[in-house]
């Protein structure tokens, strides 16, 4: 059937964001504005911890130890230098006893003990010119960072006849946050201006591409506020908010890009500006809306996960994703009304264009008595690969279907090939080799794990709970001392019902020995409560909290995914489809994570310290963040594909169309993207240079690999069963379904069987 011409009612929808746009526009700066200052100071309210568990063994028994014996868990540690003189020289040992002595008066600080009082052998250095005092600042994040922005400063540098350097976990943390911070704001010094560049070169207007940023900003002013406010009842991490940047930027651009690029398409076909943002949100709007649910679907999955670190990002990005959403959905359409065709101002690629009316936003000639707002062919059809706008992508699509197996098959092949060394990918935890090789935190951690005997703060601990006599004691200290992997036991230290045994494992602190080792300890029967902690017991325990809750976050955003895409398609194969095919896009970012980063291939190049594992919580968070991403671009491919059918009928030429009318801005949005993730990957701390070149891996593969080759690939092997469903699904789309189209496609089963192709479709609701 034909459609019926003339211009579309205006929505209720539109009517609202529409009828006073300067008012709308207005409150947005003043929200902004409080936004601003509700979310100042944010980063020194963040942690940058978050990696533990905190229901586990090893976090109960940490706490219990640092109240019982809060010298067993020291979290600053002072590297003392003797230059070339011995540790034991009197002059060294009297000015090593002046600074514990001094270290021991300062408030907040508890646990004080050094190498001169102890004479304990891991706290001197083989060569005998180093030693350590050790100290336990208490409080949280915040506090202990003031405490050791105060004191580290009297104590850092030359003091007599030796030389001091800070380290200690504490010390770790606040370096790392401290470098974050900074790295933050030297990436978003970066990705602005390129992108803004980049924004100009895919729309040519310096208007419309001013448009995106607005959006983007008002997405990360506005996220920061939330962060500040979720602050004042749970721990954020500080890692949270380069998501926030990134995701702020990326999210909003690819939005914006989609929407200003509809809304210039409905004024060239002939609308006036109000029809225009009408039909841009019946259609661009809509999909808008359900790729920033899919977007947040998967985000939200990492909430179902204990480490505050994973659970983060799940606020940070919940909150970005649905803010970008709400500023270009209500923001971005005030400022269009208000700009009608002016949109098109400042056209920058003036001189480079030839009589381009689609670009210019003039109005383009149809026949046939097309609706408008529905670019396509000049007669109502999907039009042929050459004819119009994007015609390059429709060639490209053209080709790949007609050697439909061979791209499938070889693209399937190579993503399955990039992904396989992930198969070799072990876990570990993070520590100060995050940090760049010449920070003071990581230069003393280093210095101990190469010159101290058994690395000190690598052991385990064993917390002893209940009465018991020395003799039962000695007898449990006798036998985990004979567990396979020992170097040595300490101990037992006493106090009340409480004692606790410190046990050094042979080899590396969190390696395969010192895991079973964790094992072994917690299974080993005793007269009294027994619990472990440790660095090894942290990396048992945060393995099997990530493995137990999993397969709910996975399970989470494949059935959300499955609906959604339902709801948009009304199909039950794209659904699967996109679950698979998205699966896929991320192989080659989990293979390059482990062969860059665990393995260490271009650490020279990328400047970072590979440490031979992957910190456990990483891979969850990439996956979460990548696949959200990869069903960002899928709900905007498919929504033009589904668009063209619902009118057309025609399977083929709706893949076409929609690979013609989206390949490049779906390319352009993703090389933004990755241009944002790019600058977050430019940072000195090692997880977040991971995480932002992974993801930008993640992006470009997706957007130009598998959405260019894969889908178009497999639709056409697939041919017009793609769009099958059973009778009452397909019932409860028509009732319930939403689509970028305004027209419903009469299924294929329910047509006369001599309808022509073309006409199997019905007119729009």
């Amino acid at each position: 059937m034909p459609e019926v011409n003339g211009p579309q009612r205006l929505g209720g929808w539109t009517r609202f964001v529409t009828a006073r746009p300067r008012l709308a526009l207005l409150a947005a700066l003043v929200i902004t504005m409080l936004a601003v200052f509700a979310g100042s100071g944010v980063a020194g309210r963040m942690g940058s911890g978050g990696w533990e568990a905190p229901d586990a063994e090893s976090t109960y028994t940490t706490k219990a130890l640092e109240r019982e014996f809060p010298a067993s868990q020291p979290n600053l540690l002072l590297l003392v230098d003797s230059g070339g003189a011995s540790v034991d020289d009197p002059a060294v040992a009297a000015e090593a006893a002046r600074l514990t002595e001094r270290l021991a008066g300062e408030k907040g600080v508890t646990g004080v003990g050094s190498y001169w009082q102890s004479k304990s052998p891991a706290l001197r250095a083989e060569d005998g010119r180093e030693a350590l005092i050790a100290a336990r600042i208490e409080g949280d994040d915040k506090a202990m960072g003031e405490v050791l922005d105060r004191i580290a400063p009297a104590y850092r540098g030359v003091h007599g006849p030796v030389e001091v350097s800070v380290g200690g976990p504490v010390a770790v943390r606040h370096e790392m946050q401290t470098i974050i911070q900074e790295d933050l704001l030297r990436a978003e010094m970066i990705a602005l201006p390129v992108t803004l560049v980049l924004l100009v070169m895919v729309f040519g207007s310096a208007i419309a591409a001013l448009l995106p940023l607005g959006v983007g900003i008002v997405a990360i002013l506005g996220t920061n506020a939330v962060l500040r406010g979720i602050t004042e009842f749970t721990d954020v991490s500080v890692f949270a908010q380069n998501l926030t940047t990134a995701l702020g930027l990326g999210l909003a651009i690819d939005y914006a890009l989609f929407i200003v690029r509809r809304f210039r398409e409905e004024l060239s076909a002939g609308a006036d500006t109000r029809e225009a943002v009408g039909a841009t949100l019946r259609t661009a709007g809509r999909t808008v809306l359900f790729s920033a649910l899919t977007v947040a679907v998967s985000l939200a999955a990492m909430l179902v996960f204990p480490q505050y670190f994973l659970r983060s990002f799940a606020y940070a990005g919940i909150a970005v994703v649905l803010l970008a959403a709400a500023a270009a959905l209500v923001l971005l359409p005030a400022a269009l009304v208000l700009l009608g065709p002016r949109v098109n101002s400042l056209d920058l690629r003036r001189l480079l264009r030839r009589g381009d009316g689609h670009a210019s936003g003039r109005p383009v000639a149809r026949s046939g008595g097309v609706v408008r707002g529905r670019p396509g062919g000049h007669d109502g059809s999907s039009g042929s690969a050459d004819a119009g706008p994007g015609r390059g992508w429709g060639r490209f699509a053209a080709l790949v279907m007609r050697r439909a197996p061979v791209f499938a098959a070889a693209t399937a092949v190579g993503l399955v090939l990039l992904g396989l060394p992930f198969l070799g990918v072990k876990f570990g935890t993070a520590d100060d080799r995050q940090l760049p090789a010449s920070a003071e935190s990581h230069v003393v951690q280093q210095h101990i794990r190469d010159g101290f005997p058994g690395s000190p703060g690598g052991g385990l601990e064993v917390l002893a709970e209940g009465a018991a006599t020395p003799a039962q004691y000695a007898e449990y200290r006798d036998r985990i001392a004979g567990l396979p992997g020992v170097l040595r036991v300490e101990g037992p230290v006493t106090a009340g019902r409480f004692a606790y045994f410190g046990v050094l494992p042979e080899g590396e602190s969190v390696g395969q020995g010192a895991q079973r080792l964790v094992q072994d300890l917690r299974a080993e029967p005793a007269p009294f409560d027994t619990s472990v902690t440790g660095t090894a017991a942290v990396l048992v325990d945060s393995k099997h909290a990530i493995a137990d809750r999993l397969p709910w976050a996975v399970g989470i955003i494949v059935v959300v995914t499955l609906l959604l895409v339902f709801l948009l398609t009304g199909s039950v194969l794209i659904p699967l489809q996109a679950v698979v095919l998205n699966a896929l896009s991320l192989t080659a970012m989990f293979g390059a994570v482990v062969w860059v980063f665990q393995d260490g291939h271009l650490s020279g190049l990328l400047s970072f310290t590979s440490t031979g594992d992957i910190e456990t919580t990483l891979p969850v968070l990439m996956f979460c963040v990548a696949f959200g991403l990869s069903m960002d671009y899928g709900v905007f491919l498919l929504s033009r594909i589904k668009e063209e059918y619902d009118r057309t009928g025609d399977h083929e030429g709706s893949v076409t169309f929609g690979l013609r009318h989206t390949g490049g801005l779906i390319t352009a949005a993703a090389v933004i993207l990755a241009v944002v993730m790019v600058a977050i990957g430019t940072s000195r701390v090692t997880n977040t240079k991971m995480l932002g070149l992974g993801i930008a891996l993640a992006v470009l593969m997706d957007a130009m690999v598998v959405r260019s080759l894969l889908v178009p690939s497999v639709m056409k092997l697939m041919g017009r069963v793609t769009w099958w469903a059973p009778a009452p699904l397909r019932a409860f789309h028509r009732r319930f379904g939403l689509s970028e189209g305004e027209s419903v496609p009469v299924p294929a089963e329910e047509m006369p069987k001599d309808a022509p192709e073309r006409d199997r479709v019905t007119t729009g609701a």
